[in-house]
């Protein structure tokens, strides 16, 4: 087996249940012990000295899995807190958390997936780790054979989720200038958790006064049998949308399965997610302190730029990959360039305020606060992003790579696109291009109304494209453009493409 295989990003993923599981008790084990190894290395610390958490989310294959990656720092000689249901921002939290404080953490989660998959997120006092550290974790795990060694670390349970609810009512409460028990008094908000680990956030907003009804999905099943927990869902948003109206609530909240992504819902049921999550968020800090830097992906549309820059902030945009915007934006804030918000499309955000941790569930307090302060005012959140301007076409396809060194046949398509654009009147390569090429068009007459974005799949066989048009038909024009320019690309299948354009 090649244990490489099973590297997603900076985390561990892979089909954990049925006939033919790639990812193991008997993986999670080794991990465990070679992340323990890892630790005592890192924090300088004999590794009989280390403790770990380990929580994990609502997954079916979740609870043997944390029991086996336990099973596997004890055997290490580290010692073990089991935090049981949990999510994935919590873990890191916990590390810095007086009265738990582990060396690091690990989150049995695979996120927003489909049921039958699962992995591990690693953390430590810095943050996540980076694709590297996964690299050289998984080749030591390799090499392991924890049951050659007997099991010497204590193993204890020691539920952190409370806590952790309670730094994010506190978060309410000084967002909100009081010390009321219940400060959300009058806020009518619905919680859909999607089944996923999430469920409690409405027990929160109830606890601090809000009306929850309409609230759904809150009870945790690892089968996802309702909608998958992902805030990039078509369906998913569609239930909670139609839940807000059903109930006449004032917002909706969802969250993926692990709670380290969310989106919401304004009060009309209009979903507030990808660019216009990012809007809404920049129109907030951007408020309180204009001139700021707003780090994003590389897919967001030219109407959200312009909406910061009006906003009195500079959009920067960045790679694809949560971890590549992050370590963008602490990148910057250490140059001295001010950059409170770390955001990509998929609902992935980190504020500086909260050590850059893409925590969804702080991100849907710092909302609610602001929904609660706007309802005061006779406002809601949807308020903020009136004036942003939204494409009247968008399209993603994902072109997929047939040659077996598909980065290099992935590269050498974004070649030929880029030395056209270089030679072409009409083609204009974004003078922010930081990944693949981004290629804006002067359409119907206009200037800079239509745009694509070619690039190469971190993880996939796969170039995704991403275009909008802010006129009609001006998808197609720009899709027929680029298929004359790949046509005679070696390697991609270019069958998507001929489809959307006839």
């Amino acid at each position: 087996m090649n244990w490489l295989h099973l590297k997603s990003g900076s985390d561990v993923r892979g089909v954990a249940m049925g006939d033919q599981p790639v990812l193991t008790t008997h993986i999670a084990k080794c991990l465990g012990m070679a992340f323990a190894r890892f630790t005592a290395a890192k924090t300088k610390k004999p590794v009989t000295q280390v403790v770990i958490a380990i929580g994990r989310d609502c997954r079916l294959t979740g609870p043997a899995l944390a029991e086996a990656a336990a099973e596997g720092i004890s055997r290490a000689g580290a010692s073990v807190m089991q935090f049981g249901m949990c999510t994935t921002p919590a873990m890191y939290m916990s590390i810095i958390t007086p009265g738990f404080q582990p060396d690091g953490s690990i989150m049995i989660t695979a996120s927003h997936l489909p049921p039958e998959r699962n992995g591990l997120k690693f953390f430590l006092k810095d943050g996540g780790l980076e694709q590297n550290d996964v690299v050289e974790l998984l080749n030591a795990a390799s090499e392991l054979n924890p049951d050659d060694f007997a099991v010497s670390g204590s193993i204890m349970s020691k539920p952190f989720l409370p806590v952790y609810m309670e730094q994010l009512a506190e978060r309410i409460r000084t967002g909100l200038d009081t010390d009321l028990p219940k400060p959300l008094l009058g806020l009518h908000v619905v919680v859909d958790a999607g089944n996923g680990a999430g469920g409690f956030y409405a027990t929160l907003m109830e606890n601090l006064g809000a009306w929850i009804e309409g609230s759904q999905f809150l009870e945790p099943d690892g089968r996802f049998p309702n909608h998958m927990p992902n805030p990039e869902n078509p369906d998913a948003m569609r239930a909670v949308s139609e839940a807000v109206k059903r109930s006449g609530a004032d917002l909706g909240v969802i969250f993926d399965a692990d709670c380290d992504r969310a989106a919401i819902v304004d009060s009309d049921g209009r979903e507030i997610n990808r660019n216009r999550l990012i809007a809404l968020v920049s129109a907030m800090l951007l408020d309180e302190k204009p001139g700021q830097t707003i780090v994003t992906d590389s897919v967001t549309s030219s109407g959200l730029k312009k909406f910061i820059n009006d906003w009195g902030g500079e959009h920067y945009r960045y790679k694809r990959g949560y971890r590549n915007v992050i370590d963008e934006a602490r990148r910057l804030n250490a140059e001295g360039i001010e950059c409170p918000l770390a955001i990509e499309t998929s609902g992935h955000a980190a504020l500086k305020e909260n050590h850059f941790l893409d925590d969804g569930m702080y991100l849907a307090t710092v909302l609610i606060v602001k929904a609660m302060k706007l309802k005061q005012q006779g406002k809601t959140l949807g308020s903020l992003i009136a004036d942003l301007q939204e494409p009247v076409e968008s399209k993603e396809i994902r072109l997929n790579i047939t040659d077996e060194d598909f980065h290099t046949a992935g590269r050498n398509a974004i070649a030929l696109v880029m030395d056209y654009a270089n030679a072409a009147e009409n083609w204009h390569i974004a003078p922010d291009n930081r990944e693949g090429v981004r290629i804006s068009f002067d359409l119907d007459g206009g200037m800079d109304n239509g745009w694509f974005l070619l690039r190469l799949s971190v993880h996939d066989p796969v170039l995704p494209l991403n275009v909008e048009s802010d006129v009609p038909g001006g998808v197609h024009i720009m899709l027929k453009s680029l298929y004359e320019v790949l046509k005679d690309a070696k390697g991609i299948d270019l069958e998507l493409l001929k489809k959307e354009i006839g």
